[in-house]
């Protein structure tokens, strides 16, 4: 079976009566030839090292080989446990394990790329937060790996999910529509609303340029992340408040995959516009690469 639209997605969710976790669940089993059970346990896996790269990364207060990065998690931590936080439980702790994950990244620690390195801290920063706040058993945090599968793989064959060629919206977009999407589909909501979540969070990132300073995957993509899985909560609380996407998803990705062509080629992953060439930028990359004769 092969889905390539969100429409159709939505339409073998309600033909199958399934959700669509379990719409990945059996695509992938077709696809790879491998049994549920066995892919299930792959996707555990993938949870287990996800977990690992948050642990290790929000008590670890040191700084990336770059030196550009680090620290932040520790210090996020501590602020929301001293109850400091203006954005309440969930998105706090989202922004703390989101930053944990990218910067365990930047320490060329084990991340799983969701859907890429540089938007690897999302998808686990949502997923843990509704663990810590909702006691969301690991096997339903699986399932939500299938969610986000899914939502992924129609992003990603109808557009974009790299920063090189789509610009960040295709990274950091892509990982904050799979997150709201998965985010519903865990609390209960229809495969309509999951789309609609999907659809909201992505069009909030259309045309945020990637423009990593000195060309490393750490600034300004870390603290990107972290600021995707509050727009990852957002929407998510609009969809199942009953807001719909008046551009449907499939528009809004083909329209994110005309905004990345249109995009120059200084704003996509190249380091030479944006951020990247600010005084500061240059002057870090200038560090980091240039040697004196």
């Amino acid at each position: 079976m092969e889905i390539q639209s969100m429409k159709e997605l939505i339409e073998a969710c309600e033909r199958e009566k399934k959700s669509i976790s379990e719409m990945m669940l059996m695509v992938e089993a077709k696809k790879s030839g491998r049994d549920e059970d066995t892919i299930i346990r792959m996707m555990e896996e993938r949870l287990i090292k996800m977990k690992e790269a948050v642990d290790s990364g929000i008590k670890d207060a040191s700084t990336a080989p770059s030196g550009i990065s680090g620290g932040d998690a520790v210090k996020m931590s501590e602020y929301v446990r001293q109850g400091k936080s203006l954005s309440g439980n969930y998105i706090s702790n989202a922004m703390s394990y989101s930053l944990a994950t990218s910067e365990n990244n930047a320490r060329m620690g084990v991340i799983v790329a969701t859907p890429t390195a540089g938007a690897a801290g999302i998808l686990p920063g949502v997923l843990f937060s509704l663990h810590k706040n909702d006691g969301t058993p690991y096997k339903e945090l699986v399932k939500g790996l299938f969610t986000a599968s899914m939502l992924g793989l129609v992003i990603a064959n109808r557009s974009f999910i790299s920063g090189a060629a789509g610009g960040c919206q295709a990274e950091v977009g892509s990982a904050t529509a799979m997150a709201a999407g998965t985010i519903v589909e865990l609390k209960g909501g229809t495969p309509q609303q999951v789309v609609n979540a999907t659809a909201i969070a992505m069009k909030s990132l259309l045309g945020l340029v990637c423009d990593p300073v000195g060309g490393l995957v750490e600034v300004p993509c870390i603290k990107r992340n972290v600021i995707g899985t509050s727009i990852a909560f957002s929407a998510a609380d609009m969809s199942l408040a009953g807001v719909e996407s008046r551009i449907p998803c499939d528009e809004v990705i083909e329209a994110m995959y005309k905004v990345g062509k249109d995009m120059p080629r200084t704003l996509r992953e190249t380091a030479l516009g944006g951020l990247a060439m600010t005084e500061t930028g240059k002057e870090v990359k200038e560090r980091l690469f240039c040697r004196k004769s």
